[in-house]
């Protein structure tokens, strides 16, 4: 699918694997839509690529919101949805300061697994209105994580919302082959992220001795990569490809 005058819509686009894959995709002459909650810095980001970028405020587990967000640039059709919004606070089932919290649970698989299942739905939706371009009349991408394999400890939540992801790219791109849209998952590994950028330079390098080759934290723009590959290749369906230097986390 060749990526000029698309229209593409990242969620979780305002920093980190989503902010690589908007400048990865602008810079293919796309307009692309920078989909993040409003206090995000995404309507500087916008304005800092250009008049092919626009930031919508986006909580992904409102309809309301996402629908919003799919129908900017209306005139073009939607052709690509990458899927990067999520969140991953630590908690054991059982640890220090009690039992987990169930609100803590269901928030996480909320934000991570429904929402990313919210935008799947009503981006497909809106998918299979369009004339097919190559073989396709769309590609959604969704971002599981290696937690939803290696799950360490305290990442209860967050490894059981990564597996849904999982679970579901299978499922869904069985249930929307028959429109030409197809379905595909990322597990990232250890990556360069807001988050982990936080952490004590040390520990950093500690994560990085994990990885058996490469040996460093992965690059967002290694994943923007991978998803521009999987864009344009109109064989790479129903998979989830782990993007991880052959890391297995260990339980901490």
């Amino acid at each position: 699918m060749n990526l000029q005058d698309q229209r593409v819509l990242v969620t979780g686009g305002a920093s980190g694997l989503g902010l690589a894959t908007v400048r990865r995709f602008y810079d293919r002459g796309a307009h692309v839509v920078i989909a993040d909650l409003g206090g995000s810095i995404g309507t500087d980001i916008a304005s800092s690529l250009g008049t092919r970028a626009i930031f919508t405020p986006t909580n992904v587990t409102k309809p309301d919101d996402v629908t919003n967000a799919l129908s900017s640039f209306r005139d073009l059709p939607l052709r690509v949805v990458v899927n990067c919004a999520g969140i991953a606070p630590p908690c054991r089932i059982l640890g220090k300061k009690g039992v987990h919290d169930l609100d803590l649970f269901r928030k996480v698989v909320e934000v991570n697994l429904v929402g990313t299942f919210n935008v799947l739905r009503l981006a497909a939706e809106s998918m299979s209105k369009n004339d097919i371009s190559g073989d396709d009349r769309g590609v959604i991408v969704m971002t599981a994580s290696v937690a939803a394999f290696d799950g360490q400890v305290g990442q209860a939540a967050y490894s059981s919302s990564k597996a849904g992801i999982h679970g579901l790219t299978l499922t869904a791109a069985r249930d929307l082959a028959e429109f030409a849209i197809r379905v595909y998952t990322i597990a990232p590994g250890i990556f360069e992220t807001p988050m982990l950028l936080g952490l004590p330079q040390s520990t950093q390098d500690a994560l990085a001795q994990q990885i058996p080759h490469p040996s460093r934290l992965g690059r967002p723009e290694e994943y923007a990569s991978l998803v521009e590959h999987i864009v344009e290749n109109p064989m790479l369906n129903r998979e989830t490809i782990r993007l991880d230097g052959a890391i297995r986390m260990p339980p901490r």
